[in-house]
């Protein structure tokens, strides 16, 4: 199957287009909110500014230590002392595929569910991690396209964008949660029934705000997809057949094996709870889950894309080649 050049633009510009609507939505509907509940109770902005400050203070934080969290989590080290030096010669010549100026670091993670993941910080620079069951489980150049995803987050930068995105809606929850306390203690002193209030209605909002931030996610990894199949020679199919191993490889686990590695679960190419009972051609397998009824609200609250939906949408990369 292959699609025209005409309908893959099409494809990514509404990707692009639904990208920069939801960041405009979420940012002006914060602000609008910020605003009105300023403005009506009064509040000096040194408060404001205050938790704002330690929100931002908090994020940035997790940021920065958070590439050695999850080294020591996930027991990461670098390829080549795990004896998968491929593995880094495959993300060296990717990047150079992608146009990067400097491949990232690689790292070999052992833990025993195929995945990977891009992560780091302006402390370690930009990482790259496949597990080892992934790297020595699938066809090497099954292997390459999810690299090339992997590669697709840190040229896109999706780890410090995602970071800023979920700021939105930890300030609206700390805001409510601080109204809401301040509230609770006022008693029926002036404003303070309203504070309490509207603190509840801002915590309801910061729920709202994270399913967005779920939606720019899935976009993401959407971005992510498209950046594979356009770096990596026959990445749309070979992520297509990538991406269905793995939850076929993940269906043959006890959920116990994977429980304790689902701390940081977004970062992964696939989210491991989702996974298939099944046997047999992979290409047949892909067919499959693209005509398997899509879970919306499994969705909604996930930070990966439906499984169907997602192979589907790589259909329309299906020509690219590098």
């Amino acid at each position: 199957m292959t699609v025209s050049p005409e309908k893959a633009r099409l494809s990514l510009f509404k990707l692009r287009v639904a990208m920069l609507g939801t960041w405009a939505l979420i940012t002006a509907v914060a602000s609008l909110l910020f605003v009105a509940v300023l403005t009506f109770l009064n509040i000096p902005l040194l408060n404001f500014y205050t938790i704002i400050g330690f929100v931002i203070f908090f994020h940035v934080f997790q940021w920065l230590i958070g590439p050695y969290i999850i080294g020591a989590v996930y027991r990461t080290r670098p390829a080549a002392e795990a004896g998968l030096g491929w593995v880094e010669e495959a993300v060296n010549r990717l990047s150079v595929a992608a146009g990067m100026e400097k491949p990232p670091k690689t790292y070999v993670a052992e833990i025993d569910i195929p995945n990977a993941f891009a992560y780091g910080s302006p402390l370690t620079g930009p990482m790259v991690a496949v597990t080892r069951r992934l790297a020595e489980g699938m066809p090497r150049e099954e292997v390459e396209a999810v690299i090339g995803h992997e590669l697709g987050h840190i040229k896109h930068r999706d780890v410090a964008f995602m970071m800023a995105v979920s700021i939105i809606p930890a300030i609206v929850y700390y805001l409510g949660y601080t109204l809401f306390v301040s509230g609770a203690y006022g008693g029926r002193r002036e404003g303070g029934s309203y504070a309490f209030l509207i603190g509840i209605v801002l915590m309801a909002f910061s729920f709202v705000f994270n399913l967005f931030v779920f939606y720019m996610s899935r976009l993401r990894e959407y971005y992510a997809d498209y950046f594979a199949a356009r770096t990596v020679r026959n990445g749309a199919r070979n992520l297509q057949r990538a991406l269905v191993r793995i939850m076929m490889m993940a269906g043959r686990m006890r959920r116990e094996e994977v429980a304790h590695v689902d701390q940081f679960k977004a970062f992964f190419i696939a989210d491991p709870d989702v996974r298939i009972q099944a046997f047999g051609d992979v290409d047949s397998l892909v067919e499959r889950v693209k005509n398997q009824k899509p879970n919306t609200i499994a969705e909604i609250f996930s930070t990966h894309p439906d499984p169907a939906k997602r192979l589907k949408a790589l259909d329309n990369y299906l020509f690219t080649t590098a």
